[in-house]
C-alpha cells in the first residue's frame, strides 16, 4: 500500500508539472519563442511513462521488498523534491518540459542556475536511480538509469544549442562553469 501511494503521489506530481508546462509553453509561444528537440521529446514522455509501468511490474512481479535503506533513499528523494520546486521557481514562466526558447531573453542565473546548468535533469537522473532501489526494483533502477543517460546525451545538446542560438548563453554562465568547468560543459563546441 505504501507503494501505492507513493508512486500515486509522483503521477500527481508529473501532471500537475504537465499542466504548469502547458502554461508556460502557451504564454512563451505568445510572446515568439521557438520549439526545439521535437523528434526526442515524444520518446522522453515515452520512457517516464514506461518508468511507471516497470516499476509497477517489477515490484508486483517478483515480489520485491521495501529497501533497508529506504529511510535514507526516502531524505533522498525529498531533497530532490526540494531542488526541483527551487529549479521550476527559479525559472518561473520559461520552465517547460520542453525545449522552448524565448529569443534575446537574459537568461536565468539564479536559484540551483547558480551553480550547475541542469538542476532538473540532475534531479530526474536521481529519481529515477533511488526511487527503484527505495522499493528493491533493482532491474528498473539499472534499465533506466542508462535509457535516462542516453536521453540527456541528446537532450542536452540540443538544448544548449537552443540556448546559444537565441540567446547570450554561454557569456550568462558565469559561476555555473567555475563549480562544473568540465563535466558540464563536454557538449559544448
Amino acid at each position: 500500500m505504501p507503494f501505492l501511494i507513493f508512486i500515486s503521489g509522483m503521477i500527481i506530481q508529473r501532471l500537475l508539472e504537465l499542466v504548469i508546462a502547458r502554461r508556460n509553453e502557451k504564454w512563451m509561444k505568445e510572446q515568439g519563442a521557438r520549439e526545439f528537440g521535437l523528434k526526442h521529446y515524444q520518446f522522453i514522455v515515452l520512457m517516464h511513462s514506461l518508468f511507471f509501468g516497470v516499476l509497477l511490474f517489477e515490484k508486483i512481479t517478483f515480489s520485491r521488498e521495501l529497501s533497508a535503506f529506504w529511510p535514507l533513499l526516502a531524505v533522498l528523494f525529498f531533497c530532490t523534491q526540494l531542488i526541483r520546486i527551487w529549479a521550476i521557481t527559479s525559472l518561473g514562466r520559461y520552465w517547460n518540459t520542453k525545449i522552448i526558447v524565448l529569443p534575446n531573453v537574459e537568461v536565468v542565473r539564479r536559484g540551483p542556475y547558480r551553480f550547475i546548468k541542469h538542476p532538473n535533469y540532475l534531479v530526474v537522473s536521481i529519481e529515477l536511480l533511488i526511487v527503484p532501489l527505495m522499493f528493491g526494483a533493482y532491474i528498473t533502477a539499472g534499465l533506466f538509469t542508462i535509457l535516462n543517460i542516453l536521453m540527456l546525451s541528446i537532450r542536452i545538446p540540443a538544448e544548449e544549442k537552443a540556448l546559444r542560438e537565441l540567446t547570450e548563453y554561454e557569456s550568462s554562465l558565469g559561476s555555473c562553469n567555475r563549480f562544473f568547468p568540465k563535466l558540464l560543459n563536454k557538449y559544448d563546441n
